[in-house]
C-alpha cells in the first residue's frame, strides 16, 4: 500500500514539470522538479522505496522528454544513490544534504546529457552549456529544493507514521 502513493505523486510531478516548470526559464536553464523531488524523498530516514520512485520517474521523464531514455534513468538513479549516501553520513544537517544532492544531481545530469548529445552528433559548446543551462538550472533547482524537502518530509511522515509510545 505504501508503494502505491508513488504512482499519483510521480505522475503529478511529471505533469507539473512538463506543463508549468519547464516554461519557467532562467537564461536557458530549467528547473528539474522530478530530480529535486527524488532527492528530497531519498533523504527521508524512514523511506525505503526511493529506488522504485527513481525508476518510475525516470521512465516517465524519458517518455515525455526529448533526451535518450538512458539519461534520466542513470541520472535519477545516481541522485537516489548520492542522497542515500548523504542521508547516512550527513543526517544532522538535512538541508545541507538536500542542497548538496541537488547541486551534484543537477551537474551530473547536465554533464551526462551533454556527453550523450555530443556522442550522438549534436554539436554543443561546453562553455555555453555550462554558463547558459547548467548554472541557471542549479539556481532554479536550489530554489525548489527547500519547499520540495518540506513537502516530501510531510509525505514521508504520512506514509511512514512513527508508532506512538505510551
Amino acid at each position: 500500500m505504501r508503494n502505491l502513493v508513488a504512482v499519483p505523486v510521480i505522475i503529478l510531478i511529471v505533469i507539473l514539470q512538463s506543463a508549468i516548470i519547464s516554461r519557467i526559464t532562467l537564461l536557458s536553464g530549467v528547473a528539474d522538479l522530478p530530480l529535486v523531488i527524488l532527492a528530497a524523498w531519498a533523504l527521508q530516514e524512514e523511506v525505503d522505496t526511493s529506488w522504485h520512485w527513481a525508476v518510475a520517474a525516470s521512465l516517465l521523464v524519458g517518455f515525455v522528454s526529448g533526451l535518450p531514455l538512458i539519461v534520466p534513468i542513470l541520472s535519477y538513479l545516481m541522485v537516489v544513490f548520492v542522497a542515500q549516501l548523504f542521508q547516512r553520513r550527513v543526517w544532522q544537517a538535512p538541508l545541507l544534504a538536500m542542497f548538496s544532492v541537488t547541486f551534484l544531481g543537477t551537474v551530473g545530469m547536465s554533464l551526462f546529457s551533454l556527453l550523450i548529445l555530443r556522442f550522438t552528433g549534436v554539436p554543443l559548446p561546453v562553455g555555453d552549456v555550462l554558463g547558459l543551462i547548467t548554472l541557471p538550472s542549479i539556481l532554479l533547482n536550489m530554489l525548489l529544493s527547500i519547499p520540495a524537502y518540506a513537502v516530501m518530509r510531510d509525505l514521508a511522515r504520512w506514509v511512514y507514521p512513527t508508532p506512538e509510545v505510551e
